[in-house]
Parts: C-alpha cells; structure tokens; sequence
C-alpha cells in the first residue's frame, strides 16, 4: 500500500513551503518528494474530511492560517499583524479551525466555509503570570485540539497552564477550567488516550517529561497522577521536548527530544495508564520537531528540522518498539509529518 503524507516545513534556507511524500509499506520506503505549493513557512497543518488543507502562512509580514482545496489550490487567508500561528486543528462537528499563536500567546478559532475558506469568528489572548525558564518571557500558546467531549484544550509553555473551554457552534470560546503544572515545565503538546479518553498525556518542552493526566469530563479540568522523563538518566545537555503521539489501541506512547535527538517510547499500564520507558531510538538526525504514525500504526515517520531529512520505523505491534528502516530521505527544514487520510474528492 501507497500513503501519502503531507510535509510542513520552515522556509528560512531551502526548502520552498508544502511538499508531499509517499510511503510503501510493501517496499518500507519513503519515496517522491515533491513541492505541492509554495508558501511562506507551513510549519503546522491539518485537513478536514472534504480535503481542504488549513496550515500556517504568513503574507506581507502578517500571521495566519491559509486554506487550500485538496489540489493545493489557494482559497483564502486570514492575517493579521504580527507572527504566524504554531499549531492547527479542525473541528468536524462545529465546522471550525483552531489556532495557536506562541508568539502572541493567543487562541484563534475560525469558521470553514461554504468552499472550504475560512474566517475568523474569536481570539483569546493569555494574561497570567508566567513561568521562570528563560523561554517563558510571556504566553506561549503551543496547542489547541479537541477533548474526547469536543471542549477545546489548550497548552501554554510561558503561563504553565493547560485551559479548557468551551466553544459555542458560531466559535466563540468561554473559559471553564485551567490546569497549573509545575513552574518551568512549558506544556507543548497534548494527546487523549484513544480508549479510555478520560486519560491524556501532556508533554513538557522545557523540562522534558511526560505527564499523565486524568480529564474529568462532567468539569472539563485535568489531576496528575504521574511525572515520567523523556530521556536517559545520563544525560545534562539541553534538550526541548517536541511531538507527543499514542498508538491506536491506546497500549504505547511515543515522544521526541530536540537535542538528545531521540524519541522515547512509553509502555501504558493497562491498569491505571501510567506509563513505563521501554526505548529510547536515535531519530538519525537533528532536531526532531515532529512524526507520526502511519493509519496501520506500522511505521512512524520523523523530521529532523536541522538535518533536512526524514526517518522511517516499523513499529511492531505487540511490544511496540520501534525499528529502523530508512534514514537520510532528503526534506528540506520539515517540522510537520500529516498522513494524508481525509476524502478524496
């Protein structure tokens, strides 16, 4: 079988904007590099189900989120002053778009029209008292995704704070609950366990571990139950942690690091859902800013942003360790892998 994956990138050196890829699972290779549209940095991306593609643009020195048809071609943007977004997520149910704006610290919902464009319907910014690391100077939204119960949640690296909302069907956004972890920790990404979905994993770029959390659904807030490092006991060097992804059958979870150049692969009690280190397997290049599963969850395929290059793993099912396959695939400052599965239309 023939995937087709979805490649975001910077463009400060090479590379051009959005690339496509193709991976054989019958040959175990990544192969086709092309450029799909020129754009200016589409570091984060996602598609609806009809195939429209939402990712990071910025056009004349305005930030924002661009919509494209599934032939990558151009609908419309929405900018406005001041740095692009960091993460996109959409919303089947409400039809809407959601944004992340480290820069601004701001939360950005939008609604997906009638062809497939967008605009802006609300924008949050963060307010409170930030963290003591050196990256956090203010709020730093980083994530915005859906609850199990479609609640927006919400990571900020600067405030140390996961907030929940709630969104209303024209995408205005009321504030329910907000989560404070440990000062220092910079909430990055998060991910629902796919069976239980009242369990998450949240993943602290600056102090490199992975939190398992449990979601009330009845208040929409989070409790930690465990606190577990991302990397080898030996190590004192820098190291950002970046993309956090949970197999289909909710069994393990993986996590890259940004300097230890590695991803680390988590063994999920099936007790409780606390999590074990099971491996930790050199991503075969620098930095390592994002990867994902194939639909199978028989392969992960990673971006190393510094090294321009993809890495391929078969990932056994059983004990869910991950094996090498192919390194070295060229993709010029890729910092987003999307395994195209929405319709074809």
């Amino acid at each position: 079988m023939v995937e087709k994956i979805i490649l975001g990138t910077y463009t400060r050196r090479v590379s051009e904007g959005i690339y496509t890829i193709e991976l054989d699972t019958e040959k175990e290779e990544l192969t086709g590099l092309k450029l799909a549209t020129k754009e200016n940095s589409p570091t984060y991306l996602a598609k609806s189900e009809a195939g429209y593609l939402y990712n990071v643009t910025s056009i004349d020195g305005l930030g924002g989120i661009g919509a494209y048809d599934p032939n990558f071609h151009f609908l419309n943007a929405v900018t406005e002053s001041g740095a692009p977004l960091c993460y996109v997520a959409v919303d089947e149910v409400r039809q809407l778009v959601y944004g992340a704006n480290y820069h601004k610290g701001e939360v950005n919902v939008y609604r997906i029209l009638d062809n497939g464009g967008l605009e802006a319907t609300d924008a949050v910014f963060h307010q409170e008292e930030t963290g003591p690391h050196k990256n956090q100077d203010h709020a730093h939204v980083h994530y915005t995704d859906l609850t199990p119960d479609n609640r927006l949640v919400v990571c900020d690296l600067g405030t140390d704070r996961v907030y929940t909302y709630d969104v209303s069907n024209e995408g205005k956004l009321s504030l329910i609950s907000e989560f404070v972890v440990d000062p220092g920790t910079g909430p990055r990404h998060l991910v629902f366990h796919p069976i239980n979905k009242t369990i998450a994993y949240l993943f602290g770029e600056l102090d490199s571990t992975v939190r398992v959390l449990t979601y009330n659904k009845e208040q929409g807030t989070f409790e930690e139950k465990q606190k577990i490092s991302t990397l080898p006991e030996n190590f004192n060097e820098e190291n950002g942690g970046a993309a956090i992804r949970v197999s289909k059958d909710g069994r393990f979870v993986y996590a890259s690091n940004r300097g230890h150049n590695s991803i680390a692969v988590f063994a999920v009690s099936e007790k409780d859902q606390t999590l074990e280190c099971i491996q930790i397997i050199a991503t075969e290049g620098d930095f390592p800013r994002d990867f994902a599963l194939s639909p199978d969850n028989n392969y992960i395929v990673c971006a190393n942003q510094n090294s321009d290059n993809l890495t391929l793993y078969y990932r056994h099912e059983n004990t869910g360790l991950l094996e090498l396959r192919q390194k070295d695939i060229y993709a010029p400052e890729c910092v987003c892998v999307y395994f195209d599965r929405s319709i074809e239309k």
